[in-house]
């Protein structure tokens, strides 16, 4: 990434999150972020969420990004945005907020410090009533509005949440030095969670929460765990316990590892021989090419974005959602032929290096920035 300056010296951005917790926005917040502070840029990571910090704040602070907390109270906070505002006002160049809490009190904190915003939505973020129009008056204030998908882009158009001139698709990008195949990174994460280096196992990414449906891989799994299966779910959220409750009630407790938030992410995929995804709605999961990238196939319900990234029978399979015998079937199609799932994940790790580095992420969102502080610097 070249270096930008403003009038300031070097760009000075803040990236506004609605928390610093282990998930595929705040990695998408963290990789640029990180990568913005290599090229000389000043950049701020700003949670929205009460202390204590969420896991990610280390990993912010260890890349040289300032990390700073504005706790939101209970319900709308008015006051939220001008306190923020108040304070960006005269350190920033450009704020870039991630998903709908951010967006509702960061742009209007950019608008108070009259500086640029750029906001991504990361997923579909169905809730509507007075959230939505809240959210469509905080989209006026934006200069552009990124989806991460043209699913979700099509959902933001729907939805009124923004104008059509400001919209921009810019799909998320990963880091291939992090997520390849790692045969020792295999054997020594099956080793340390006491699985056999032959057994079928299956995993997914993600927050334990209803959205992401993880029931439903559990009940769609469960018949295929003996004699020699494991699924690994890789997350925390406020499920944990009925999953947990339910893995025992199907009688396969001691083939459902429940792992909670993990900061080594990358070894527990080379733990897997496939990659799942049971979500009701998505945008594009980063956690999608990322099991790609290191050579799993993937079995995902249809939703979001996920379609454009899965190609059906050749890097893995697409279900309905909701749909549990589908979803059990192509499991246990993947279970008795390895050598499918061989083959989807290494055409499938070669569409994850085509399409999806991190490095064309980055330069797409650059190369937006930098028209927007051109626009604004001609403007004035």
């Amino acid at each position: 990434m070249k270096s930008m300056v403003s009038r300031h010296g070097s760009v000075r951005v803040a990236h506004v999150l609605s928390s610093l917790h282990l998930g595929g926005q705040e990695r998408v917040a963290l990789d640029l972020a990180s990568y913005q502070k290599s090229a000389g840029w000043e950049v701020t990571a700003l949670s929205l969420a009460p202390l204590p910090e969420g896991l990610l704040a280390k990993d912010f602070r260890a890349a040289g990004v300032a990390v700073e907390t504005f706790e939101k109270r209970a319900g709308v906070d008015v006051a939220l945005a001008v306190r923020v505002g108040l304070w960006m006002r005269g350190r920033f160049d450009l704020v870039h907020t991630h998903n709908p809490a951010a967006l509702l009190y960061g742009a209007p904190a950019a608008a108070l410090a009259r500086i640029a915003c750029v906001h991504t939505k990361h997923g579909a973020n169905p809730r509507g009533g007075r959230r939505l129009m809240a959210n469509r008056l905080a989209g006026r204030l934006v200069d552009a509005f990124v989806a991460v998908s043209p699913e979700t882009a099509e959902v933001a158009r729907k939805r009124n949440e923004v104008a059509e001139s400001k919209l921009r698709v810019i799909a998320n990008g990963i880091d291939l030095e992090r997520f390849r195949p790692d045969p020792a990174a295999r054997d020594a994460t099956r080793a340390a969670l006491g699985i056999d280096r032959s057994a079928w196992v299956v995993g997914t990414v993600g927050r334990l929460a209803v959205e992401k449906n993880q029931s439903l891989l559990l009940r769609a799994i469960a018949p295929l765990l003996e004699p020699d299966g494991h699924i690994l779910l890789i997350g925390d959220g406020p499920l944990a316990e009925s999953l947990s409750a339910l893995a025992i009630e199907l009688r396969v407790e001691r083939r459902v590892h429940l792992l909670g938030a993990r900061p080594d992410v990358p070894a527990l995929l080379n733990a897997l021989d496939v990659f799942a995804l049971s979500s009701l709605t998505e945008g594009l999961p980063l956690v999608i090419p990322e099991a790609m990238a290191t050579g799993l196939p993937v079995v995902s319900t249809a939703v979001g974005g996920i379609a454009t990234v899965v190609e059906e029978g050749r890097t893995g399979f697409l279900v309905p959602t909701g749909d549990e015998a589908l979803l059990r079937a192509k499991l246990a199609a993947l279970q008795r032929d390895r050598e499918l799932g061989r083959a989807c994940g290494a055409r499938g790790r070669s569409a994850a290096i085509a399409r999806y580095t991190a490095d064309r992420m980055r330069r797409d969102y650059q190369e937006l920035y930098e028209r927007i502080l051109l626009q604004r610097a001609v403007g004035k």
